[in-house]
């Protein structure tokens, strides 16, 4: 498979596997999401960052000591047609990188990233995160099982929490900077909200 350099060899409106974008050379952060390219946002604001950094800190301090493990953007999540019996690269057509996610089954890890869906989401929203990109993560997630998914906005210091409930997403909550999130697959485990938006 030659080797791709630039995004411009790349034919945008194709469908790509994870196997070929193992053979992507490139600066620009992608996604693939049923094998169509997502470009991600240039390198995240300060804020972005900095309420990345509280919610890992929170989470890591958490999970210490427990099975479950939290990885953060840029990290690999493939998610696969769950019908097909092969797992193989060229069978996988969607590759995302959440800003965080928590999964708890260890055997879905490897040195690549996460083969499955995790068990807990996290998105920060950005500037240029388009509705299109939104919608499909969000249809995403839900048809892979992830329990739960947190959207993150910074510029509205809230967070919007679904739970999975019978295969499809339920609104729990929207929650504002000042509330504590109680976290559905940890329910012993709360978040503040206030050292998350904190500036």
């Amino acid at each position: 498979m030659a080797k791709i350099t630039d995004l411009d060899q790349l034919d945008l409106n194709g469908i790509y596997s994870y196997a070929d974008y193992l053979s992507w050379h490139f600066q620009e952060r992608v996604e693939l999401i049923k094998g169509k390219i997502f470009k991600m946002s240039p390198a995240p604001s300060r804020q972005h960052q900095r309420i990345a950094m509280e919610l890992t800190k929170q989470i890591g301090l958490y999970l210490e000591g427990k099975i479950c493990q939290a990885y953060f953007a840029p990290f690999d999540v493939r998610l696969f047609d769950s019908r097909k019996a092969t797992k193989e690269n060229e069978q996988i057509h969607t590759v995302v990188q959440p800003d965080i996610c928590v999964i708890c089954d260890l055997s879905k890890l490897d040195d690549r990233g996460c083969l499955g869906a995790p068990d807990w989401i996290i998105e920060i929203l950005s500037p240029g995160n388009n509705k299109n990109e939104l919608d499909n993560k969000f249809r995403l997630y839900e048809e892979n099982g992830v329990q739960e998914y947190w959207l993150v906005h910074p510029s509205d210091q809230t967070v919007v929490v679904f739970d999975l409930k019978e295969g499809a997403y339920q609104l729990r909550k929207l929650y504002a900077s000042d509330d504590a999130i109680t976290v559905g697959v940890f329910p012993e485990f709360t978040i503040d909200l206030e050292k998350v938006f904190r500036d």
